[in-house]
């Protein structure tokens, strides 16, 4: 059946941090939610949850970890015994448990930036520092890993290897050569890692995901893995995620790190991504096909009309990162688009070295929000010389 993508549901009303945290005639193009309803079939089962009305202790349904099992079987050619799937929170929570579940005096974390700014802070959290990758920007703008310096990288502290794949907010979906080596140069130094798929369901056409986990049994049994049906089927809010490992003492570890503060889920979350994952295919794939619409959209409009931007096509998320530094802007993007164009984008530099004159756009939003967001950031550039007065006047 059709979904209607295009619909403008109004969340200046409701909760929404993206909506509610500037002002009015802010246009939010930040967070990384989505302006669309969740599947029919979620609200569905949500409502006779809620009209049951106890809302006692609960557990999860017998067939979720079924479900989920089949589920990564058939989308990722994973098979992965029912033991090895644990739930959290969130994904952030479940990769500071991991974290935490591995740290060691004088350990440290490797990440890769440009990043998801919670990956900076996750080994501080645990005590440990961070030790930091910077992507390789390639021909025309896009990303890699430069694997002989990731070789070099990994050293005697490294305590885990924290890795987003999809990437946030660069949008790569990392090939299986690059992931085998990143495999066999932590196995070799026996580093476990712990891998953020939370995009894995968002992949767009010429791509394929890979998990890790999914390589050899020898790296699954090295790797914490973690996924969530809240990107994808727009329920962050619910908080729920899915920490898979295979591991028998790592997983011991990582329930051992809860320590009595982090919980499992609550009932609405675990029947929320029953439906998701049971029913929600149909939704998902039109919602894919969107969104890469709208990829598209994004990337030819900022190559024909916001000169001195540019971007690469993300190859998954809906997140389109923005490299303004040839713009000559009188402040930092962000800054100067929030001001003059009354568009609210994540300012580049908060995900790491690599960010710096970059920003964030969530396009996971319909057509005419979109059209209207990039419309005012093309007025904002067509006056930046007037407002390059204005700033140095100040």
């Amino acid at each position: 059946m059709p979904w209607d993508f295009d619909r403008c549901v109004d969340r200046r009303t409701s909760d929404s941090v993206k909506w509610g945290t500037y002002a009015p005639d802010v246009l939010p193009m930040w967070i990384a939610d989505l302006d669309f309803p969740a599947p029919p079939a979620v609200i569905q089962i949500l409502q006779d949850r809620v009209a049951h009305g106890v809302f006692g202790y609960g557990k999860r349904p017998a067939v979720l970890i079924e479900v989920i099992q089949e589920r990564l079987q058939r989308l990722h050619q994973w098979t992965v015994p029912a033991e090895a799937i644990l739930f959290t929170p969130g994904v952030v929570p479940g990769f500071n448990l991991a974290i935490r579940s591995l740290s060691k005096p004088g350990g440290e974390v490797l990440i890769q930036t440009p990043v998801y700014p919670p990956f900076l802070k996750a080994a501080g959290h645990s005590g440990m520092s961070t030790r930091i990758q910077e992507l390789s920007r390639q021909d025309q703008g896009s990303y890699g890993v430069d694997l002989d310096e990731f070789k070099k990288t990994v050293g005697p502290q490294t305590s885990g290897f924290l890795l987003c794949n999809p990437h946030n907010p660069v949008g790569r979906v990392f090939q299986t050569a690059e992931l085998e080596t990143m495999a066999e140069v932590c196995l070799r130094s026996r580093v476990p890692v712990i891998s953020d798929e939370i995009h894995c369901d968002l992949i767009y056409g010429g791509h394929q995901h890979i998990s890790l986990a999914s390589l050899s049994p020898e790296i699954a049994r090295q790797t914490i893995t973690l996924i969530s049906p809240s990107k994808t089927f727009n329920l962050a809010g619910l908080e729920f995620a899915i920490a898979i490992i295979p591991d028998l003492e790592l997983r011991r570890r990582f329930e051992a790190s809860r320590g009595g503060m982090v919980p499992v889920s609550n009932v609405l979350a675990y029947v929320a991504a029953l439906a998701a994952y049971r029913d929600g295919l149909a939704w998902l794939e039109s919602l894919v096909g969107y969104l890469e619409s709208n990829r598209d959209f994004v990337w030819k409009f900022v190559a024909e009309r916001l000169p001195g931007l540019s971007m690469t096509k993300p190859e998954a998320t809906y997140l389109a990162w923005l490299d303004c530094r040839e713009a000559n802007l009188p402040c930092t993007p962000a800054k100067f688009f929030l001001k003059y164009a009354r568009v609210a984008l994540n300012d580049g530099k908060k995900f790491g070295p690599g960010g710096e004159g970059f920003v964030r756009l969530n396009f996971g939003c319909p057509r005419s929000l979109l059209a209207e967001g990039l419309a005012r950031l093309a007025a904002a550039l067509a006056s930046k010389d007037q407002y390059q007065r204005r700033e140095s006047a100040v």
